[in-house]
């Protein structure tokens, strides 16, 4: 049920043209389901392949054999409408679950190989899961231990698995069901401390899908990226799209989410030609000498702010996408490609227009539409809308009725984004940031408050604020504040663990500092402006090279430090925002992720010409080992290289 923005009373009307902008109308009305499109191929082409990893590879045929097996499995388990958490990572084993679910009529909640196992107790009590399907040896205690049922899916390729289990345990008393037409659910972050879930209709993905075919060109002989994260929702944009075009999917080995040259490496050696990507993965490649044997001739790009445009030598079209979940993963999209005048320039794209069967208009804050030029929150309506959240309360504060007065055919409702945008006279959009805490660390939403909440769990954890301040290039980076319980010794060391099973590795703070106190504003709440000014500032007043604790911090600053030790240290303190950390630091311990570790690679071979690949990094204890590593390999470079 959807409530009003404002009093349905007419909305008075700007002389100039309203920020308003429909998309084309959908091929084909959401009438042509998913899986029946995916029916069809196994029907016209059943030995093409539809999954290549590495050597591996599966038909059409064989990928719907396996799926009718795993539906056989799970026939007497697992009902029309079941939420079923799906624990696996990019493989072909993932492919044939996302089938027979689909055949199944159960409803895909993919929450990625290793979700953390508070999280996951977290969903499985909110949520009314049926079963988790994944490695026995990585589910949560409640589910290794109770009722489990063997799954015979593919066990080869990069990420595969050898044992899969669909695992049962009883959903937590008035635990959220999905409601119904719900085709997949994701999860994103919640102000409340737990994830929320978006609930899609087949029909609103579907119609995403006939967008991305007829934009990429995207059909049989085809190779299609399964790239994405598994838990982030573009993966079922990328799933879907080749299996109802023909095409072949590629799952990319993890450690190609960590660099983008190997990326780009993988894209020639696995033949993508077109590829969905996170933003901070491409940009870096926009900085290099695009590699000119590529086959990709399409790559949507989105999850962050794109701040800069693809150079002339760029040979595949670029699409900034931009979408949340609640909106069926993209929304507006704006392609860029070599010939452009634009190209190669340092300035943000705009985001676009709306892709077909979505209405996108800028309000202010009564709803009402400004007039184009002006600033104003997003709001996006039309058939591409989710179906809402698990949790009725969740939809009816978001997705509401039509503002009143205002004509929008084929858009009953709209979804409030947060975003602040601004129309151009031409309809383009421009994206300008948040309108609340909200933020994105390496292309996820993250609500600072889920990030406290989970600090709190802690009993020696009084109390917890997250701040997001933003590094010198525009990056926003998390710093939690943390004050302990009476009689309790803390520090960051010990916190982060237990931290790392309630939270994705993107919304894990960069720093974590332990305060006695918060500062108060004039109401006499916490200042929570203060502490982002502070952490923004501490770089200034640590960069003399102090801890935060106030020891001396060794490193880039030491008269007999290596030239690999202060450009390893220089890149991570800048990279993680954190510029008291040292060379006995491990990086990953520090607030590194798989995006950041991308960047601190790119550093230092722009620096030092010393290529290092993302497990070495990964494999070193702390930074000083990574330094060694750029030492010796630039002792064995010849003279004047």
């Amino acid at each position: 049920m959807t409530q009003p923005m404002t009093a349905r009373t007419p909305a008075p009307t700007p002389a100039g043209t309203l920020s308003i902008a429909h998309g084309a109308r959908p091929a084909t009305d959401g009438g042509t389901e998913v899986l029946a499109r995916f029916e069809e191929w196994v029907r016209r082409s059943p030995d093409a392949p539809a999954v290549i990893d590495g050597a591996h590879s599966w038909t059409y045929r064989q990928i719907g054999a396996a799926a009718d097996e795993a539906v056989a499995a799970l026939r007497a388990r697992v009902r029309p409408g079941d939420l079923v958490g799906v624990c696996l990572d990019r493989s072909a084993a993932l492919v044939v679950t996302a089938v027979a679910l689909a055949r199944l009529g159960a409803v895909y909640l993919p929450l990625g190989p290793r979700p953390g196992e508070h999280r996951t107790d977290a969903v499985t009590e909110d949520l009314n899961v049926g079963c988790l399907i994944g490695d026995p040896e990585l589910l949560p205690p409640r589910h290794r231990t109770g009722d489990r049922l063997d799954l015979a899916l593919p066990g080869e390729g990069a990420n595969a698995t050898t044992t899969v289990v669909a695992a049962f345990a009883a959903p937590g008393a008035g635990a959220h069901s999905a409601p119904a037409g719900t085709f997949y659910a994701v999860l994103t972050s919640g102000s409340t401390g737990r994830p929320k879930a978006v609930a899609v209709g087949e029909p609103a993905l579907a119609g995403l899908l006939d967008w991305y075919r007829a934009t990429t060109g995207l059909g049989p002989g085809d190779r299609q990226s399964l790239l994405i994260g598994v838990a982030f929702d573009p993966h079922l944009l990328e799933l879907w799209a080749g299996l109802t075009s023909g095409a072949a999917l590629v799952p990319a080995p993890d450690e190609v989410r960590w660099d983008s040259v190997v990326l780009a490496d993988w894209w020639r050696t696995a033949e993508v030609s077109v590829a969905v990507a996170a933003t901070p993965m491409v940009e870096p490649l926009l900085d290099r000498p695009w590699p000119q044997d590529l086959r990709l001739r399409h790559l949507i790009v989105g999850g962050d702010r794109m701040r800069r445009r693809p150079g002339a030598a760029v040979t595949a079209t670029v699409h900034n996408a931009y979408g949340p979940a609640e909106a069926t993963v993209v929304a507006t999209t704006y392609a860029m490609h070599g010939t452009d005048s634009a190209a190669g320039t340092d300035s943000a794209p705009p985001i676009g227009h709306p892709v077909p069967g979505v209405t996108v208009l800028v309000a202010d804050p009564e709803g009402r539409p400004v007039e184009r030029g002006t600033e104003g929150e997003l709001l996006i309506g039309g058939s591409g809308l989710a179906l809402g959240y698990l949790d009725p309360e969740l939809t009816a504060c978001r997705f509401l009725a039509v503002p009143g007065g205002l004509e929008l055919p084929g858009v009953e409702r709209v979804y409030r984004t947060g975003d602040r945008v601004r129309m151009a006279a031409d309809g383009q959009l421009e994206f300008l940031g948040r309108l609340d805490d909200q933020v994105k660390i390496s292309g996820v939403r993250i609500e600072p408050a889920e990030v406290e909440a989970a600090f709190e769990q802690d009993p020696a954890v009084l109390s917890a604020v997250v701040t997001a301040p933003r590094t010198a290039d525009g990056r926003a980076r998390l710093v939690a504040y943390v004050r302990a319980a009476a009689g309790a010794g803390l520090t960051a060391d010990a916190l982060l663990p237990a931290l790392r099973t309630w939270l994705p590795e993107q919304a894990v703070p960069s720093d974590v500092r332990i305060v006695d106190s918060f500062p108060l504003d004039a109401n006499g709440k916490v200042d929570r402006a203060e502490l982002t000014r502070r952490a923004a500032e501490s770089g200034l007043s640590r960069s003399g090279g102090t801890a935060p604790d106030g020891t001396a911090a060794d490193g880039d600053g030491a008269a007999d430090a290596t030239p690999g030790e202060r450009l390893v240290l220089s890149a991570a303190r800048d990279i993680l925002g954190r510029p008291g950390i040292s060379l006995a630091d491990n990086f990953t311990e520090a607030g590194g992720t798989s995006v950041l570790a991308a960047r601190l690679l790119t550093v230092i071979e722009k620096d030092s010409g010393i290529r290092l690949r993302a497990p070495e990094l990964l494999r070193q204890p702390d930074l000083r080992a990574v330094a060694r590593l750029v030492d010796e390999r630039a002792s064995r470079q010849p003279a004047g290289a």
